[in-house]
């Protein structure tokens, strides 16, 4: 159970999702400079984004607003880790080449809480433990960084510069208002 001095939220950024080892080269390594550090070099090397973290967040984002959750693969020989946990990601300031970001932490988190099953009155009557409830946190969010990072890989298979305009990732975000506008369209008006 979570103690009045270690909550739910910080026993999940503790933590370090994983993630399928296939997506490394076509799209974690293809976006940033992952395992190399913040470097003002991204940019001269064409890459989009610092820290592996970062492409996973919108990977994870892609699979939340699109509702769409992939099961990681079970071997876990086959599945890797960012090496660093939740709590550091986006809280590195480097001069003009990067600006904290610590909130986006607590909206994954609000997220995840709103669309994970997790009994809370179990939790809270220590029928559950709250390691219990973070793992199902955790897996929640697995899934949807899983689909997200699909997503994008099939979108560099189909069209390898699909990423490389300067709203691409807006872009996808921006196409799901549409598709939902779309699904407005075409329902029936109410009698």
């Amino acid at each position: 159970m979570a103690t009045a001095t270690t909550s739910l939220f910080e026993e999940w950024s503790k933590r370090n999702p994983s993630w399928e080892k296939r997506y490394e080269d076509s799209v974690i390594k293809k976006f940033t400079d992952y395992g190399k550090g913040e470097s003002s070099m991204r940019e001269d090397r064409g890459k989009l984004f610092g820290a592996g973290y970062e492409i996973v967040i919108i990977a994870f984002f892609i699979g939340l607003y699109y509702n769409q959750r992939k099961k990681l693969i079970a071997d876990s020989a086959k599945r890797k880790t960012l090496g660093q946990p939740i709590q550091f990601w986006g809280n590195i300031a480097t001069g003009k080449f990067r600006k904290t970001y610590p909130k986006i932490r607590d909206y994954m988190f609000i997220a995840l809480v709103a669309k994970t099953d997790i009994d809370f009155i179990a939790l809270d009557k220590e029928e559950i433990t709250s390691r219990k409830a973070v793992d199902l946190l955790m897996d929640t969010m697995e899934e949807y960084i899983n689909w997200g990072l699909d997503y994008i890989e099939d979108k560099l298979l189909s069209d390898s510069s699909y990423f490389f305009s300067p709203t691409a990732f807006l872009d996808v975000f921006l196409s799901l208002d549409a598709d939902k506008q779309d699904e407005d369209d075409d329902e029936p008006e109410e009698l």
